[in-house]
This record gives structure tokens, C-alpha cells and sequence, in this order.
């Protein structure tokens, strides 16, 4: 009898104990509790998972450490304006607007405009609102809506006399030749999120970065640009520090870092932005400029295309404070004839232009077709790439006393300017494809004319690029001579603007199609009353739409807007610092 009701105690204690660990397995409780305790919020939902053991997490950081030798740099709209990526770890700049995009745009830059502002229109209770925002970043977007909201309520003054525009380009990564850019007034785009998902700014199609992964904002109250990580899961870096929360996996937000000029920005392990940064209070471009690229990296089977195009401008070309130059470079074979082009053609067109007796003659001529087929000549002769070419699309624009603008163009390739003039439509390059008929014309003047149903030249199908050097040595049908453009006059009351671009656009848009695109584009934004950039939403509706036609090649967008209300008086030398 003792025996039994022992055996039957010891069985009860061992369901007890069971019971336990079941209701610890299982946390019933849990249903009960407040729900102020932990709120999942989508973006949590959306950030990827870590699946990579730790030695591919070490290979990938040993790669990315030998980032600048490997990938090059990145230049910016200060000088002149590629948004490339060079050789070097960081580029030298002028104090005039430039930039260079791989493609996009952005200029190289050697220094980093900063403003020191007394101004008694922000009360101390300013600096304390943004001293609470930065300690209670934790991913509220509302609590960062009301912050701006009050800044700008408050310091509308500051907005109208420091200006700066913000360029991105990622540089590293699946996204790699990837670039957006902003206007530290185009308030209606801040802040400019960084992630994974829509509805990011900067869409990042890499695994390591979250679905909202960070931000950048303009401060009001310093004048300056700030990164917030918004409690990503792989971690921020700024110039290799990491800037994200010291507890990553509690999703809590970073603290706002400044942000300047040549920085780099590391999304996880691979993902590398570029940071370029222009103050528009030195030498502000007379016209709306709007550039967007993509190199529509991913496509059917998962192959992935490298960037080669280059986009770039310089305004104004140092020491010719009338003429600036915009252009795009399609390299193949590679994108470092695309990258010398796009760095040494303003360069040619600048001293050329120094010549004070040139200068004059193209400014009493309204023609500039001298200048620009020398400079085609000196940057074909600069260049040292046999085995890799480009092709090279620029406009040169430049002013009267007046504010009256002209535009020229010259071209190598198939990247294509046109204009449209208060509803006139002008083509401003030609196609220098071999199964172009005006090409081919040119060919047979040569005296060894293509053959019937001959659509490529060395297994290229372009017959004018610079570069190829090789290919030219072997084959005289092969030319850099450029086409040149008449001179289109742009009256200070016209309604007019420009649009360049590569292949990839054009081979998925005819230009009807993207003048309407724009006509209908600039409609829609011109009349909403707000201090923005129409151009840059122009170029990156194109942009949007050529992903829409799965476009299958590098794609990049200038588009200039000379519209009355998108001109900017036009700066006198003695302003500028």
C-alpha cells in the first residue's frame, strides 16, 4: 500500500513538472500582456535574415577592405561632376558646379564647403526639440515629420540662402552604378530613406540591407546633412566607423551623424555609397539640371550587367564663367575609357576656351563647332585604351550678357541629345551605328564599303567612338571624327529643354515618345508651387519608365529644363568664392 501511494506521489510530481515545462515552452502568458510592450512594426518584418556563416561574413569584409584599390572612387557636381568612380581614394574639385554619374552624374571633389551661421532666428528651444529628436530615434517616421515640420517652420530664411544638393551613388554591391540625388529644399523628398523594399529612395537589391535600413535628412539648425541608421540589422558604417545602435539586434536607431562631402557609406558588408555634397550658394546653374542612371543590373537568368556609362557636367567650365558642358559616356570593353573621356573632354573644352580669341569668336559667331571638334581631336589623342572604347555625347551651353542661352552638340556613337524649343522638336547627334544609313554612306566613302546584311565591324556595332585604339590600327573604316550639331538659340521667354541619354533608354523609348514624357512630366510638377527640381523628377520619371520597358542596357538621363520659371539669375565672377 506505501509502495503504491509513493509511485503515485512520484507521478504526480513528474506531470507537474511537465505541465511546467510546457507552459515555459509556450508562454500563454503572453497573450494577456499590454501590447505597449512590444509593437512589430512592418519595416521589422521586411529586414533580412543573417544566413551567412562567419567565414563568408569574413571574405566578404576582406573585400570590401580593398574597396578603393578595386572599385576606384566616385566624383561629384562641385568640380566636375561624374558621379564615377576613379582610381584614386578621393577626387579634387574646383569651386565650380560639376558632377559626374557612373551614369549618373558627379564631379570630383578636393574640399568640403561648410557654413559657420550666426542667426538669431532659431530660439534655444530649437536646439533642444533637435537634441530630443536625435535621443529618441526608435523608428517612429511620425516623430521624424514633426521634427522637420518644426524646422521649417522656423527657419524658412536659412532654407532660401543655404542650399546644398545631396548625390548618392553606390559604388559597391548587387546595386553597384545605382544614384539618386536632392535638393536640401526639396523638402516634399526629405528625409531620404536607404533600404531593401519600396518605398526606399535609394532601392537597394542586396540581402544584407534592410527593409529600411537608413536615413539622411537635412538639419536645419547646422546646415548640414546627417545619416541615421533606423535600427538595421547588418549595421551602418560611415568611413568604415559604424554608426548604428551598439545593440543591433534591439532595432533601435543610431545616432545622426554628419555627413560630408567624399564620405563613404557601408550597408552591410558590400553595399558602398558614395556621398557627394554641393553648395549651391557659390555658383548655382542659371537652369533646372536633372540627372538619373541605372545599370538595370539584373535581367533575365540572373546576369548581372557592369556600369559603364558615365554622366557628367561642369558648370562653368573653370575660368569661362559662360560656358558650361553636359555629357554622357557608353563605354564597352570596359568603363575606363568612358571614365578618362568623361574627365578629360571639359578639361579640352575649358582650355580651348581660355584662348580669349576662341572664346570671342564663339561668342560674336554664336558657333562653337571649332572648339568642340578640337577638343574631340585632343581627348581621342589623350586617351590610352586599345582595347576598350566609348562613346561620347556633349553639349556645350553658354550665355550672352543677356541671359539668352546657346546649345551645340557633338557626338561619337549612339547616345542621343534632342531638344524641344517652344514645341519645335530638334535632333542634336547621329547615329553612328553600322546599320545607321548616313554611316554606312560614310563608310563607303572610304573605299572598302560594308557588305549587304554587314551590321558589325570588328564585332562592334558602332564605326565612331573614342578610344579602341587597337581596333583602329587594324581598321581605317573606324573614326572619332565627331557629328556636330547647328547652334540652337534659347531666348530668355522660350519654353525649352534638352534631354541626353545612352542607348539603354532609347532602345526602349522613341523620341516622340520621351519628349512627351517630359512635356507631360513637367506639366504635372511645374505648377505645384514648390522650390523643386522639375529636371531631376523628369529624369528619374524616364528613368522609372525604361524599368517599366525592361530596359536591357546601362541607362542614363540628363535632362536640362531652360524654362523661365526654372532660371536662376546668372552668377557674376565677383560673387564667387
Amino acid at each position: 500500500m506505501a509502495m503504491a501511494m509513493l509511485f503515485g506521489l512520484v507521478l504526480f510530481l513528474m506531470l507537474l513538472l511537465i505541465l511546467f515545462l510546457i507552459l515555459l515552452a509556450c508562454k500563454p502568458w503572453r497573450f494577456f500582456s499590454s501590447s505597449r510592450h512590444r509593437t512589430i512594426k512592418v519595416g521589422d518584418l521586411e529586414r533580412p535574415l543573417v544566413t551567412e556563416d562567419v567565414q563568408t561574413l569574413n571574405q566578404r569584409n576582406d573585400s570590401s577592405r580593398n574597396f578603393f584599390i578595386d572599385e576606384g572612387h566616385f566624383s561629384s557636381p562641385q568640380t566636375r561632376g561624374p558621379i564615377h568612380k576613379q582610381k584614386t581614394p578621393a577626387p579634387n574639385l574646383t569651386q565650380s558646379d560639376s558632377f559626374v554619374l557612373d551614369v549618373i552624374p558627379d564631379p570630383t571633389e578636393e574640399i568640403s564647403v561648410s557654413y559657420t551661421l550666426k542667426n538669431t532666428l532659431l530660439p534655444n528651444r530649437l536646439v533642444e526639440e533637435q537634441r530630443h529628436a536625435s535621443d529618441n530615434y526608435t523608428g517612429s517616421e511620425k516623430k521624424v515629420e514633426l521634427y522637420n515640420d518644426s524646422l521649417q517652420e522656423r527657419a524658412p530664411n536659412i532654407i532660401a540662402d543655404q542650399r546644398s544638393s545631396l548625390t548618392l551613388e553606390v559604388i559597391s554591391g548587387p546595386s553597384r552604378g545605382l544614384s539618386c540625388s536632392v535638393q536640401s529644399t526639396s523638402t516634399s523628398r526629405l528625409p531620404l530613406t536607404l533600404g531593401r523594399v519600396s518605398p526606399s529612395d535609394l532601392l537597394l537589391k542586396d540581402s544584407e540591407v534592410s527593409g529600411k535600413h537608413a536615413m539622411i535628412n537635412w538639419n536645419l539648425n547646422k546646415l548640414k546633412w546627417e545619416l541615421v541608421d533606423m535600427g538595421s540589422l547588418n549595421g551602418t558604417l560611415l568611413n568604415s566607423r559604424a554608426v548604428n545602435h551598439h545593440n543591433s539586434g534591439s532595432r533601435h536607431w543610431g545616432v545622426p551623424m554628419e555627413l560630408a562631402n567624399g564620405d563613404v557609406i557601408t550597408l552591410g558588408t558590400t553595399s558602398k555609397i558614395y556621398v557627394q555634397i554641393t553648395s549651391q550658394t557659390q555658383s548655382q546653374i542659371p537652369f533646372g539640371v536633372g540627372l538619373a542612371s541605372d545599370p538595370m543590373a539584373i535581367r533575365r537568368g540572373g546576369r548581372k550587367l557592369p556600369m559603364e556609362d558615365v554622366c557628367y557636367y561642369r558648370w562653368p567650365l573653370p575660368g569661362v564663367d559662360q560656358f558650361g558642358l553636359f555629357g554622357i559616356c557608353d563605354g564597352h570593353g570596359g568603363d575606363g575609357a568612358a571614365k578618362s573621356a568623361s574627365k578629360i573632354m571639359p578639361e579640352m573644352v575649358a582650355s580651348i576656351l581660355s584662348d580669349s580669341f576662341k572664346r570671342e569668336r564663339v561668342l560674336s559667331l554664336c558657333d562653337a563647332s571649332d572648339v568642340l571638334r578640337d577638343a574631340f581631336s585632343q581627348t581621342e589623342s589623350s586617351l590610352n585604351h586599345h582595347y576598350e572604347g566609348c562613346t561620347a555625347t556633349v553639349l556645350l551651353i553658354w550665355a550672352d550678357d543677356h541671359e539668352n542661352f546657346f546649345a551645340q552638340c557633338a557626338n561619337v556613337g549612339d547616345s542621343a541629345c534632342v531638344m524641344n524649343v517652344n514645341g519645335k522638336q530638334i535632333k542634336m547627334t547621329e547615329d553612328h551605328r553600322i546599320t545607321s544609313y548616313s554611316e554606312r554612306l560614310r563608310i563607303e566613302g572610304t573605299g572598302e564599303p560594308l557588305k549587304d546584311g554587314e551590321t558589325r565591324l570588328c564585332g562592334l556595332n558602332l564605326a565612331r567612338m573614342l578610344g579602341d585604339k587597337f581596333l583602329k590600327q587594324q581598321d581605317a573604316r573606324f573614326s572619332s571624327e565627331p557629328f556636330i550639331s547647328q547652334v540652337v538659340r534659347i531666348d530668355k521667354a522660350s519654353r525649352a529643354f534638352a534631354l541626353l541619354a545612352s542607348d539603354g533608354l532609347w532602345d526602349v523609348i522613341s523620341v516622340k515618345k520621351a519628349v512627351q514624357l517630359v512635356l507631360q512630366t513637367r506639366a504635372r510638377y511645374g505648377t505645384d508651387g514648390e522650390d523643386t527640381n522639375i529636371a531631376e523628377k523628369i529624369a528619374t520619371y524616364l528613368l522609372n519608365e525604361a524599368r517599366t520597358l525592361r530596359a536591357k542596357d546601362n541607362t542614363s538621363i540628363i535632362v536640362l529644363d531652360f524654362d523661365t520659371n526654372s532660371r536662376i539669375s546668372l552668377c557674376r565672377p565677383e560673387f564667387q568664392n
